[in-house]
């Protein structure tokens, strides 16, 4: 009869040449998701597809529904198109995804740093912190930033006009600018570190129209672990696709607009299977978020963009 020592021995050698055998094998498969291979893209779309500021709010509980009937990975609320902020409403928002299978990986806010008055921007700054703890709140990793701008160019309309090219407000330079932005983001990174919350700022028009601006900005502050890029792929004045290949390699998030029907600002015609290259090129890894930003009913525009999106990435 074998004795219980030898017994123990040889299984321990039997488990040590089976770890020696599936080591290799799973090391493998950690290093292809490291280099980006293998895994696949989280699609999520903003409750912004659903709405374009209209009049009436489209619900956000009907696009979660919508979203998981399609197939998506998650959904990006719009802070704007929230009925309320009330702890129930942003409860039943985190349970309803949760129950069906979605995601929730960023809140998109509106805010200013651009200002001389220092009372406006920290009344953004305020702003943006109450922001962090509604995400924190519905279990939401990331906020959307823009830098602002110095509206001398008047309606959103007039500003796609110029392309997004605006003087500053007389007596004041973009270094102002900048300096505001730096440093009112800097301030928000420190409520974003001790809430585990990114803060991602979008190539959003003003400061950020071009890439040079938006990387001032990003790169002042890029020590910080809550700070983060968020790449849009339809706010580029010129051809976007130099400008995508150059931020890229930042992007913490990608938001993938689509037009059908016609854009309610303006239209591209933008090839996504040449986007999923440069993104896989830079080793992105996130989410890609939809914004239909055209004129087609969403209910049938966004399952259209949805496809276009699975086959490019």
């Amino acid at each position: 009869m074998m004795d219980n020592n030898r017994r123990t021995f040889l299984k321990k050698a039997s488990l040590a040449g089976m770890g020696a055998l599936i080591a290799p094998s799973l090391e493998a498969k950690v290093n292809k998701i490291e280099e980006g291979q293998g895994k696949k893209t989280p699609i999520s779309v903003s409750t912004y597809s659903y709405w374009h500021f209209k009049k009436l709010k489209f619900p956000i509980e009907k696009v979660i529904l919508h979203a998981a009937s399609i197939g998506f990975d998650g959904v990006e609320i719009l802070h704007r198109q929230m009925d309320n902020e009330t702890i129930p409403y942003m409860n039943k928002l985190k349970r309803l995804a949760f129950e069906n299978g979605l995601a929730l990986p960023m809140l998109s806010i509106h805010q200013d740093f651009v200002s001389p008055d220092k009372a406006d921007r920290k009344k953004n700054i305020e702003h943006t912190k109450h922001c962090i703890d509604l995400a924190v709140q519905m279990g939401i990793p990331c906020v959307r930033l823009n830098s602002g701008r110095w509206n001398t160019a008047g309606t959103f309309d007039e500003l796609m006009a110029v392309k997004g090219k605006e003087e500053p407000i007389k007596g004041y330079t973009d270094d102002d600018a900048f300096n505001w932005v730096i440093d009112a983001t800097g301030e928000c990174l420190v409520k974003a570190e001790q809430a585990g919350v990114i803060l991602a700022i979008e190539n959003h028009w003003g400061l950020t129209t071009q890439v040079e601006g938006l990387l001032r900005i990003y790169n002042a502050l890029k020590s910080s672990p809550a700070m983060g890029l968020n790449l849009d792929t339809g706010n580029f004045a010129g051809d976007p696709y130099d400008q995508f290949e150059q931020l890229a390699p930042f992007a913490t998030i990608v938001q993938a607009k689509t037009y059908y029907g016609g854009g309610e600002w303006y239209t591209l015609d933008l090839d996504y299977v040449r986007i999923a290259n440069i993104l896989k090129k830079a080793n992105f890894k996130g989410y890609v978020s939809l914004e239909m930003e055209g004129k087609e009913d969403p209910l049938t525009a966004v399952p259209k963009s949805f496809q276009v999106l699975k086959e490019a990435f």
